[in-house]
Formats: structure tokens, C-alpha cells, sequence
């Protein structure tokens, strides 16, 4: 059955319930994706600037990973978790030694990043006989119950009626937003920040707060970097208090920020680390939770109460597999490293050249432009909450150009797989320039106030 474009699209229309929308809206209809690019049924090419949604590190259709899946797929597509398997004990292997064996022994396998967070917390619970589960405002985890009502952003509304208990949330630092410079006013605002947690921590009783859950560099929230020496004291309190730390890298894992985790950026380990999309690059579903002695230990001398049908799917696994074997055997912690000389500076010169950008943001390939108003007040394009015009129209002019991306509020994310070369950077960074010079156009007329 070979169908066109339209009937994809309205097809789409018709049956399909889309994630964090209404349903019945229009979609662009896909139907090849290769390296960096996917095309649709018109034959128009577009670059993925944000590797989909920050999942596919190693691009579209690579010939490793596909031919892993193929092969599996010859021998075994599933078995059930109760088995043990090659691909699944390998990656297993992998995962422990790039988190760190010193530290970490253990991985329990899910099939998303929502699920890994989930079974984080039930975990984290059960260890420490604790109930309260902190998190950040300005965060997402998933949309499964647990994993949702640990988000900080707005999609964990629905999830709170009649939802979970023991969430908890504070504020974490958003240095350009709330009025603070990065490599000036970092000792300040760490001091500040951590003090205020410490004192929220203790008014929520500190015997009952089982977790601190955090992504180590917060990705769909806009990139935001911590400021230096507030992750190693987050870690810190978490030791006074006897809390887990667990570390959200489903996002920044995998060489997203040119570190294998985003969390060996900074100077501390986690409890656990949940993990997800760049594990297989989205080829297939998987994702899990790597558990630190302490934890393994537990659950060495007592039941893991968690399960699902496929934990460790196997074909998934083999995805995993040859991607771990992808980032090692082309060096793609150097690649990034190379690539970040290009990407970064660029985005730098748009915050001193364009009257809308009031700050860029990357680390590794990980990166976020904050889109303003007005760059004396930083008043925001978009505020938080509240729906506006403009970053949509900035949106669909870069998917015009053939550049696909994605953001909220008012950040564009420039998140490239992996494997983007200089030319094809130096190729389609220039249209981000040509879309941004527009919006100042705007501005300078008075059409945006």
C-alpha cells in the first residue's frame, strides 16, 4: 500500500490525537529522512536543527544502526525480560562503564524517558523509606504520572487532578531571566539559590524528602545552563540530608553536551541518572535508569517492584548497541567538540548582532537563543503562559527555508544530530541570521511592541 502526501496529511488529521495540541491540525507529511535531513511528499528537503525533538544525536537512517536492527530482527525481536540476552546484557555493559563503574553498577531498562524518571522515583522512595520527590519549575520529565507531576512547566496540569502526592517544586536558576549575567554573578546567585532550597527542604521536613530530581542542564525549558557550583551544591545537600540525587539526562545525555552524560560537566556524581532518546537515536524505543552502588545493593537484597513487558526489548537493545559502538568508533566527543567552535560563536554573534536575541546559550551541540522584545528590559517575545503571535511566525519562517526546529515560550533550540558537518552548518546557520534580521525589522517598525 503506497499512499501520497495528501492522504498522509489528512489521514493524520483525521485519526490522529497529536501530543500537546489540539487534534484535527495540519501536519507535514514525511516520508524520507536521511543524515541530517527528511523530506516530504513534495520532495522539499529540510534540515533537522534540533535533531526532532533532541533525540535523533546520530541523524536519520544510519546504515550502523539499521543494519543492527535488521540483523536482530533475522535472530530475535523480543524476549521476555526474565531472559537474558546479548544485546540487552551488552548494553547493560556499555551503559555502566561510560556512566563510570567506579560508581555505578546496575541498569534497570524502560522504553522512554517518562518511564525512566517514573521508576526513578518508585525507587528512590522505596530506598530511602521517604515519600517527597523535589523538583524544578523549569523542567520537564515525562508525562506519565509521576514523571509528569515532577515537571515544572505547565504540561503537568492534567496530571495533578486528582494526580500524585509528594511533588514538590522550587525554583531553579534562569541567569538571563532573572536579571543575572553567566561568569559574572554566579557566586551570588548560587549562594542565593542554594540557601533557599536548604530552607525548603527543612520546612518540608528533611527525614521525608526521598529525591532531588533534576535534568543536569535543563533541555525543553531553553537550554539553561547552571550557574557555576550550584549542581555540586544541590549534590551537597542531598548528602546533609541523606536525599538521593537523580539526574535527568534523557536530553543532555549521549554526547549532547560533549560529555558521554551532561552531569560530567560539572564536578559531582549522582544516585542514579535516567536516560533515554540518544541511547538509540530514536531508531527504536528504550531508555533506563543507571543505579549507583547504594541502590543496586538495595535491590541485590530485596524485590524490585517495577516491570514492564519490555524491559530491555531486545531489538531495541541492538539499536542501543550500535549506537553506544557509533559514538565511540567515529569519535563523536571530538566531532562535537569541533562543531561546538562553529555552532557557539555563531550564536554569540546573533546575541550581539540582532536586537531580538538577548542571550545564547550552548554547551557541546546543546543550544537556545532567548528571543526578546525589548534587549534593554529583556522583556520576553513570548511570556511564560501566555500565548503570542510571533514565535510561531518565527517558527514556520525557518521550516519555509528548510530549517525545522522547535521551541517554547521564547527560545529557539539549535540542537543539530551529532554527526552535522562544518559545510552543512555553514550552509543553514546563515537562514537562522535571515529569519532573526526580519524580526528586528519588525521590532524597529513598531509591528511588534
Amino acid at each position: 500500500m503506497s499512499l501520497t502526501g495528501k492522504e498522509v496529511a489528512d489521514m493524520h488529521q483525521q485519526y490522529i490525537m497529536q501530543s500537546w495540541n489540539k487534534a484535527g491540525g495540519e501536519a507535514v507529511p514525511v516520508k524520507e529522512a536521511k543524515g541530517i535531513y527528511f523530506w516530504d511528499y513534495d520532495g522539499k528537503k529540510y534540515a533537522d536543527m534540533s535533531s526532532l525533538l533532541v533525540c535523533s544525536n546520530l541523524g536519520h537512517s544510519l546504515p550502523e544502526i539499521t543494519t543492527a536492527i535488521q540483523k536482530q530482527a533475522e535472530l530475535m525481536c523480543f524476549m521476555s525480560p526474565a531472559y537474558a540476552s546479548e544485546p540487552k546484557s551488552l548494553l547493560a555493559k556499555m551503559l555502566v562503564e561510560a556512566a563510570g563503574e567506579e560508581t555505578f553498577k546496575r541498569v534497570f531498562f524502560t522504553n522512554g524517558g517518562a518511564e525512566s524518571n517514573e521508576n526513578a522515583i518508585k525507587m528512590a522512595r522505596i530506598v530511602t523509606g521517604r515519600t517527597k520527590i523535589f523538583s524544578c519549575y523549569r523542567s520537564y520529565h515525562g508525562a506519565t504520572l509521576a514523571a509528569s507531576n515532577a515537571s515544572g512547566d505547565w504540561r503537568r496540569f492534567a496530571a495533578e487532578i486528582g494526580g500524585a502526592n509528594g511533588f514538590v517544586k522550587f525554583m531553579n536558576p534562569q541567569m538571563y531571566r532573572d536579571g543575572y549575567t553567566y561568569g559574572v554573578d554566579d557566586e551570588k546567585v548560587t549562594k542565593k539559590a542554594l540557601a533557599e532550597l536548604d530552607l525548603q527542604l527543612r520546612y518540608e521536613g528533611t527525614q521525608n524528602v526521598a529525591a532531588v530530581l533534576m535534568e543536569s542542564v535543563v533541555g525543553a525549558n531553553g537550554v539553561i545552563l547552571p550557574p557555576k557550583g550550584y549542581m555540586e551544591g544541590i549534590r551537597k545537600l542531598c548528602d546533609q540530608y541523606g536525599i538521593l540525587m537523580i539526574c535527568d539526562e534523557v536530553m543532555a545525555g549521549f554526547f549532547r553536551t560533549g560529555k558521554w552524560f551532561g552531569w560530567q560537566n560539572f564536578d559531582f556524581k549522582p544516585d542514579m541518572i535516567t536516560f533515554a532518546k540518544g541511547v538509540t537515536c530514536g531508531y527504536v524505543q528504550l531508555g533506563g535508569v543507571i543505579v549507583n552502588e547504594r541502590v543496586a545493593t538495595y535491590f541485590e537484597e530485596n524485590v524490585l517492584p517495577c516491570g514492564l513487558t519490555y524491559s530491555g526489548h531486545t531489538l531495541a537493545c541492538a539499536a542501543g548497541v550500535a549506537a553506544m559502538n557509533y559514538y565511540k568508533d567515529h569519535e563523536i566527543e571530538k566531532h562535537v567538540s569541533d562543531m561546538h567552535t562553529i555552532v557557539a560563536p555563531f550564536m554569540d554573534e546573533m546575541a550581539k548582532k540582532h536586537a531580538c536575541i538577548g542571550e545564547a546559550r550552548c554547551i557541546g551541540l546543546f543550544g537556545a537563543l532567548e528571543v526578546v522584545k525589548n534587549k534593554e528590559t529583556r522583556e520576553p517575545m513570548q511570556e511564560y503562559g501566555v500565548p503570542g503571535p510571533w514565535m510561531p511566525w518565527i517558527f514556520a519562517e525557518l521550516k519555509k527555508r528548510g530549517f525545522a526546529t522547535f521551541g517554547r515560550e521564547n527560545f529557539i533550540e539549535i540542537c543539530p544530530p551529532l554527526i552535522i558537518t562544518r559545510q552543512e552548518l555553514e550552509e543553514y546557520l546563515p537562514i537562522l541570521d535571515e529569519v532573526l534580521t526580519m524580526v528586528d525589522e519588525k521590532i524597529a517598525s513598531g509591528e511588534i511592541q
